[in-house]
């Protein structure tokens, strides 16, 4: 078994950890979330998308057969799962056993960005959505969402689906300038957003309000915070460099970095600290069970 990680933050590597039931195979897994109880719930990109695996990687059922185009991102907190479909342009919330309870969002409705090609820089800023990345909650019913591969943009709506607002413009360089907001995640009133082709971290308040940008990162695909606060980031490659996995503080300083095998497109960390990397050819899922630390 090859170990990966320093510190206090060190994993046994267990490769194509998730098992599907004989004769089925993986597509690509987009992105994967575990509930209270740790389960895994892996997004894939064939029927069914959500399928669902305990702790040791045994398949325990699935879900959402014919309600997505191009499943995208993942999140489960209180037991409540929050998925985007990118190709739709929609934003869903579902229970753990795959019924549907809210979305944001019609049905390939995509706003006015110029844009064409997904991942291009796209030529200016709209409203919801436009090939949207990632949906998150916020203690008080709000929901944050990355509008990313044709749009430049983070949105904020109530628990009513009603927009708030929005914030984000198209660019390369400057606070609040985005090309392809990937994924996001927020702990203690600020937000981490993956600005995945910029190859940076950026921090916001929950009002849209720049607070610091990280710049130690590759292609940050996909972030997630364990049980201390601390930040996993799954990056993909760049110019034949490995994908990999970094832990962070809250200041962005590396606590840990590995390889690991990509595209690291979707990731998450339950509640021990171990890490799930989705895989996308042939797909599945590898599992990174963390030896040192919190336990």
């Amino acid at each position: 078994m090859t170990t990966v990680g320093s510190g206090k933050y060190t994993y046994n590597e267990v490769q194509n950890w998730a098992k599907l039931p004989a004769g089925e195979k993986f597509a690509m897994v987009s992105a994967m979330a575990c509930d209270s109880q740790d389960r895994v719930y892996a997004f894939q990109r064939k029927e069914p998308p959500i399928v669902i695996f305990d702790r040791e990687g045994k398949y325990l059922g699935s879900w959402g057969n014919g309600a997505f185009q191009f499943a995208h991102g993942i999140y489960i907190e209180n037991d409540t799962v929050y998925l985007t479909d990118r190709d739709s342009s929609v934003c869903l919330v579902y229970t753990l056993d795959g019924k549907p309870l809210q979305m944001l969002g019609k049905h390939g409705v995509h706003s006015d960005t110029g844009c064409e090609k997904a991942g291009d820089l796209v030529p200016h800023a709209a409203g919801p959505f436009n090939y949207p990345t990632e949906m998150i909650p916020h203690p008080s019913g709000d929901l944050f969402v990355s509008d990313g591969y044709r749009n430049a943009r983070v949105h904020r709506f109530d628990s009513e689906g009603r927009l708030k607002y929005s914030w984000g413009q198209p660019g390369k360089t400057g606070r609040g300038e985005f090309h392809l907001p990937h994924s996001l995640v927020m702990h203690e009133g600020l937000l981490y957003i993956c600005d995945r082709e910029n190859h940076r971290l950026q921090v916001f308040t929950t009002e849209g309000e720049h607070v610091s940008t990280w710049t130690d990162i590759q292609r940050p695909m996909d972030i997630s915070i364990d049980s201390e606060g601390s930040l996993v980031v799954s990056e993909g490659s760049v110019n034949k460099s490995s994908a990999r996995v970094s832990v962070l503080d809250r200041e962005g300083n590396v606590l840990s970095r590995f390889n690991c095998r990509g595209p690291g497109h979707g990731s998450w960390v339950d509640s021990r600290g171990d890490i799930y990397v989705g895989l996308s050819d042939p797909g599945g899922v590898d599992k990174f069970v963390r030896r040192g630390g919190r336990r």
